[in-house]
This record gives C-alpha cells, sequence and structure tokens, in this order.
C-alpha cells in the first residue's frame, strides 16, 4: 500500500491552500463573533468547484474520490477555517447520488454542483430519540397524492443556508416492523415550497454552527419526493455514514494540525523565566504527543478512504478513523490551549474558537462512546451493549 499522496492530490492540496488564504483567521474570527454564515468562502469554493469534487463528472461535478474530498476538508481545517458548510454539500448528496432516481439525480446533482441549489441540511435526530434513530417518530402518512408528514427534528445544522431538506421519517411505524431497521424512509423537500409546513427555529450554541430545531406540521409531498424506495431509509442512512465518518474525521485531522502547528510556533518564541516555554518538558511532551497520534490518525484514515472507494467493506475502518481523529484533535486542542495559557481563552488568538470546533466532532454526526460500543460488538464479537 503506497502511504505518499499522489500528484494530483497534492496539487488539490496546494489550490485549497491558495485559496483559504485568501480567508485567514481574521475572517473566521468575525464570522464566528457575528455568528454569519461563510457565504464568501462558500461561493469561492463553489466556484473552484471544490464543492461539486464528489459529484459524477456526468451531472457537473469533478467525479473524484472520497480520498480527495477528505483532503480538500483538511486543509480548511489546517489554514484555521471550519468546513462543516463544505462537508454538508458534500456528503448530504451521497444520498441522492447512491439512492435517487435518474430523474432526481439530473434535476438536482448539476446545480448543487454549480452552487446554484444548496443542499446542507439533513435531518435526521429527533429530541426524544437521541442516538437511537429508529426511535423516531415523525412520521408520513400515505395518501393518493403522496404523503402526509408531521414530526420534529433538532440539531438541523444550516437549514435557513439550504434550498433542500433531506429528512428521515417513519412510513411504518415501530410496532408494525419485522425489524426495527425496516419502515424508515428519506424524503428530500423544497424549502420555499413547503412554507409553513417547516418551521425552523435556532439553537443558540457556544459555536458558529446554524443549527435549530425543525417543526414538521402537515407537510404534504409527492411520491417523487421520495429517495430511492418506502422503508429503506435507514440502509441508505448506514450507506452515507462512511464517507460521513471520513469528511469529518479530516477536518478533525486538519484541526489537530492547526493546533500543533500553532501551540509549536508560540511555545518557541514565548520566554517566560529568562526561556522559552517550548524548552519546559511539560509544554513541549503533550504537543509531540499530539503530532504523533494526528499523524497515526491520517494514515488511518487513507487507509479507510481507500477501501471506500475501492468498493471494499469498510465500516469498522471508518469509525475507528472518527474516533482516533476526533480524539487526538481535542489532545492537540487542549494542548494548544495550556501552551496559550490565559490568552488560550482570548479571541485575538483563535486557540478558543478552534478548541469549542474540535470539541463538537467527538459528540457529533456520532458519540466515541457509540464507536466504542460498535467496534467492540461488531469488530470483537462482545456482548452488545446498546
Amino acid at each position: 500500500m503506497a502511504f505518499e499522496y499522489t500528484a494530483v492530490q497534492e496539487e488539490i492540496r496546494e489550490a485549497v491552500r491558495r485559496l483559504c488564504a485568501g480567508f485567514g483567521v481574521e475572517y473566521w474570527r468575525a464570522c464566528d463573533e457575528r455568528g454569519d454564515y461563510p457565504e464568501a468562502f462558500v461561493a469561492a469554493m463553489t466556484e473552484a468547484g471544490w464543492l461539486g469534487a464528489l459529484i459524477p463528472e456526468e451531472y457537473g461535478g469533478s467525479g473524484l474520490g472520497v480520498l480527495d474530498g477528505c483532503l480538500i476538508l483538511q486543509e480548511i481545517n489546517r489554514s484555521g477555517g471550519n468546513g462543516a458548510s463544505c462537508h454538508a454539500q458534500m456528503y448530504t448528496m451521497a444520498s441522492i447520488l447512491n439512492h435517487g432516481s435518474v430523474e432526481q439525480k439530473k434535476k438536482y446533482l448539476p446545480r448543487i454542483a454549480d452552487g446554484s441549489l444548496r443542499l446542507q441540511a439533513f435531518g435526521v435526530t429527533e429530541p426524544n430519540a437521541g442516538s437511537n434513530t429508529l426511535a423516531i417518530t415523525t412520521y408520513a402518512r400515505r395518501t393518493n397524492e403522496g404523503y402526509v408528514i408531521n414530526g420534529q427534528k433538532i440539531w438541523t445544522s444550516r437549514f435557513f443556508q439550504s434550498h433542500l431538506y433531506l429528512f428521515v421519517a417513519r412510513t411504518t411505524s415501530l410496532a408494525d416492523v419485522k425489524r426495527k431497521t425496516d419502515g424508515l424512509s428519506l424524503f428530500l423537500v423544497d424549502i420555499a415550497k413547503a412554507g409553513d409546513s417547516l418551521r425552523a427555529t435556532p439553537i443558540p450554541t457556544m459555536l458558529n454552527h446554524h443549527t435549530n430545531e425543525v417543526f414538521i406540521d402537515d407537510l404534504h409531498v409527492s411520491t417523487d419526493d421520495l429517495i430511492g424506495e418506502e422503508g429503506k431509509g435507514f440502509q441508505y442512512l448506514v450507506d452515507s455514514l462512511n464517507s460521513e465518518r471520513l469528511l469529518v474525521s479530516s477536518e478533525s485531522i486538519g484541526d489537530g494540525q492547526w493546533f500543533v502547528s500553532t501551540a509549536s510556533a508560540y511555545a518557541s518564541e514565548r520566554n517566560v523565566f529568562d526561556r522559552p516555554i517550548g524548552a519546559n518538558q511539560g509544554i513541549q511532551f503533550p504537543i509531540a504527543r499530539a503530532h504523533m497520534n494526528i499523524v497515526a490518525a491520517e494514515l488511518m484514515r487513507n487507509s479507510a478512504a481507500n477501501l471506500l472507494d475501492s468498493g471494499k467493506p469498510c465500516a469498522q475502518e471508518t469509525l475507528m478513523t472518527k474516533y482516533l481523529a476526533t480524539e487526538a484533535s481535542w489532545e492537540a486542542a487542549e494542548a494548544c490551549m495550556t501552551t496559550f495559557g490565559g490568552y488560550g481563552v482570548a479571541t485575538e488568538y483563535h486557540v478558543e474558537r478552534k478548541w469549542k470546533e474540535a470539541r463538537l466532532f467527538r459528540t457529533a454526526p456520532i458519540s466515541n462512546n457509540l464507536v466504542l460500543a460498535q467496534v467492540a460488538q461488531h469488530g470483537l464479537g462482545m456482548p452488545r451493549s446498546y
């Protein structure tokens, strides 16, 4: 197995790096302080073709592999930016690409690729279900014209920045299915067309993530809004999770690289007691450990992405990548915060912003405790804990 990036991948990294240089840490701090969506950055990424990277060329994209998409996001976060709005556009469309009809692909994918249509809002989690997706109660009742849907979603990010809303609902109640994983379906809805049937309320959080609670009241949709077959939505969700985990992991790896480089530079130039604080092992060793774990997580990510791009089973590998990358990033975040001391919580140094962003990925899109449970049960054959 090759451990070096190809010449094309190095060109991708360099090109994204150049683009990100035009949106420095001050740009991101301003977005964070005002709660702004990074419109200018997303527009620049779209115009450069990076947000359509994973869409096949026949639909206006670049037809790149998942590893290439991972490198794009890694470079965004490595530059001090936040790739959340970009990863949403890159992986949410996978349900259309992998399970949509030919008509749906022709209708949506070219416009997602050119940026005239945004699909960044994905509704799965519900207040009373949490990580137990099978327990959701949002229900789509079949009618002669299609479906009428009622329910509620939480932690739906970028609803107000999207034209389309992809969400999962039950089309058969949990009590009436043979298997708990049956009876879930995926719907893709035009937000403007839905009108008052879709109402979103922003959730104030400690970081600039544009997340919302969404209320679905008597939403009438046609069968054309159903992705794939009725009742197979859970399988479609699982199918897209591998790419999502790797894309999110790549943002964590980029964050970790930013923390390590920022901390090591500051530790080398900051003098206290007549010597650089980086000469003290209490500062030096945590940064070095974080660096090694970030490098290891990147290698694990590359291995898992190669399996996915080759069409081979990789669920365990993507889970382990998600855990290792997010934990390594958090270790680097803590080392960086400790290195900066009191200055770490001052917004002018950008550490506190990235520190908050890094913490999120240990919980979302899947809790690291659930990752451990999955690896123990399905990787090691241990008894089920969840």
